[in-house]
């Protein structure tokens, strides 16, 4: 019994050691369940593999859910797709698999402020984390302070590599940035520096045309759209409706319902 309970103790400490905890968490139940039902060797070791991946796993999407800033509220479990059009839910879904960051496409989300551009994003995000992918979710204003801080700082090369282990990036509202000259230089570096390497997701509120009130100067402003959509997908949602509007016309409308009609005057 000694021996057994000391065979027991070691061999949790010897999977902990080679970095197997979840062998190490289930082994004895499962060791019991084998015995149990008559489980051969190979399916014993086969059940506990399985279980050590499935760990392993949860514990590698926790990581990457939390390194990757995504705002945790919007998925797709809580995005309205009925809202969309069938051809931009299918683009929606297509993207969930993440094979298009294989081959370094970008996605580009157009549409009117309130149209879910940054929520359809993020659920996307979601997805690619789940499927083992590394997601960077930031507002573009903050991407370009830090690139800026960078240069500053003479590190610049540094932190492009540093963001360059994202195998996505998201920049939320390209459009309302307006940037000075050093601003823009950034941004475009960082731009061209993912260009047919790393994808970006942008979504942005101004359609291509307006890109000069981003990149000011006409020939950067060409070539940095160039880098974006050689190869992209775009999400065009500027025929979709604001639900943020919608909500407060339900709301307008509703409250009208509720007030009372004056009385006539006798």
């Amino acid at each position: 019994m000694r021996s057994h309970e000391n065979r027991h103790t070691e061999l949790h400490s010897l999977l902990e050691r080679l970095n197997l905890g979840g062998m190490a968490q289930y082994f004895a139940d499962l060791a019991l369940k084998a015995a149990k039902e008559g489980l051969s060797h190979e399916a014993y070791l086969y059940e506990l593999a399985r279980q050590e991946e499935e760990m392993r796993a949860q514990r590698r999407t926790t990581r990457l859910l939390r390194q990757s800033g995504l705002p945790q509220d919007k998925t797709f479990r809580t995005l309205e797709m009925e809202r969309f059009p069938a051809a931009l839910r299918l683009q929606m879904e297509r993207l969930k698999s993440g094979a298009f960051l294989e081959n370094a496409v970008n996605v580009i989300a157009v549409g009117k402020p309130g149209v879910g551009k940054s929520h359809a994003v993020a659920a996307v995000g979601h997805e690619l984390i789940v499927a083992g992918y590394s997601v960077l979710w930031t507002s573009t204003v903050a991407l370009v302070q830090r690139l800026l801080a960078a240069k500053r700082d003479l590190r610049l090369p540094q932190e492009l590599t540093k963001l360059d282990r994202f195998a996505c990036i998201i920049l939320d509202d390209i459009g309302y940035v307006q940037q000075d000259r050093d601003e823009m230089e950034v941004l475009f570096t960082f731009l061209a520096e993912r260009y047919e390497r790393k994808s970006v997701m942008i979504t942005t509120n101004l359609v291509f045309s307006e890109w000069n009130r981003i990149f000011k100067d006409p020939m950067t402003t060409l070539a940095a759209i160039d880098r974006v959509v050689h190869h992209s997908v775009i999400l065009d949602m500027m025929g979709v409706e604001s639900y943020r509007a919608k909500e407060a016309n339900y709301q307008h409308l509703h409250q009208q319902e509720e007030i009372p009609p004056i009385p006539n005057e006798p």
